[in-house]
């Protein structure tokens, strides 16, 4: 992991004055980063008998959908409102930066699922904890919640649903 926080770049000021943004498309593009992200997350979920991998958009798509063909498993993508095609169901939250919206399809979940949310970066956990709340009321089997980063410093586990696995890639 060493190394995979070594070509992580910082951004300041993204996207607002103040905030230090985490850019992990250095890790998308190095052969070797991207190599071993997908390794190890596939590594913490292999024997759970994951059946779908949930992507907040747009940064959990990449991640996301790589752990789901690395699982075998299907890949549900929770989006902004407007952009998913069938019956979608959604829930409002707040964030960091203000409100914000996601939704997933209505069939994207089963009774008999069990569940990875994947999102790049755990800030203060307004959007996943939104993203937790929206899966269990389609009442899968079992949650579990997945991050490359945490922001250690924005507290933001503190705010998830204590009732779901957390699983943080990297602490910064």
């Amino acid at each position: 992991m060493e190394y995979i926080k070594s070509i992580i770049r910082d951004i300041h000021d993204f996207p607002t004055k103040g905030v230090i943004f985490k850019d992990l498309t250095t890790v998308f593009k190095d052969p070797r980063g991207l190599h071993m992200m997908s390794e190890e997350l596939a590594k913490l979920y292999r024997d759970k008998g994951v059946t779908k991998v949930i992507g907040i958009e747009s940064r959990g798509f990449i991640f996301g959908s790589i752990l789901a063909n690395e699982l075998g498993a299907g890949f549900v993508p929770a989006r902004k409102p407007g952009k998913l095609p069938a019956d979608t169901i959604s829930i409002s939250y707040d964030k960091e930066y203000g409100k914000d919206t996601i939704e997933i399809h209505r069939d994207a979940i089963t009774e008999d699922d069990i569940v990875v949310i994947h999102d790049d970066v755990l800030a203060t956990g307004g959007t996943m904890t939104a993203a937790y709340n929206l899966v269990k009321s389609l009442n899968p089997k079992k949650i579990y919640i997945n991050f490359i980063i945490e922001i250690t410093a924005l507290d933001g586990r503190k705010n998830l649903p204590s009732d779901a696995q957390t699983d943080v890639m990297i602490s910064c």
